[in-house]
């Protein structure tokens, strides 16, 4: 079976094209998918069945072998750097949690800060 990736797809109008490894074009219709399935994503390496259409070749019996890094993974740091910034992170926290054992609250803008930085980590950590 030939394989090659998905070039473009579009969920709303139930089509798009996947480019074979030998470069030629292939239409892929919503119907060849498996049922249930995701709709492929750009840069998703599939296996198909071809045959020929109306207009050109057709894929039959997609299957999706690869799927493509998400955008928010590629970005993601390192788990190194990662270590180093929660490290960081908890001794930030815990001089926080001895203000706070002492009564005192930290001033707003050092609030905000420290509610920032929790917000960028989490966000790293969802990615």
């Amino acid at each position: 079976m030939p394989t090659g990736k998905v070039r473009f797809y579009d969920e709303e109008k139930g089509f798009g094209f996947i480019t074979t490894d030998e470069g030629q074009d292939v239409f892929l219709h919503a119907t060849a998918l498996p049922a249930g399935s995701a709709a492929p994503k750009p840069g998703a390496r599939v296996e198909f069945g071809v045959a020929d259409g109306r207009r050109g070749l057709q894929a039959l019996s997609v299957r999706v072998l690869e799927a493509p890094v998400s955008l928010a993974k590629r970005a993601r740091k390192p788990a190194d750097d990662m270590a180093v910034i929660v490290e960081d992170l908890v001794k930030l926290l815990d001089g926080i949690g001895a203000d706070l054992r002492r009564g005192r609250y930290p001033s707003s803008s050092h609030s905000k800060k420290v509610a920032a930085v929790l917000r960028k980590v989490a966000d790293d950590f969802e990615a």
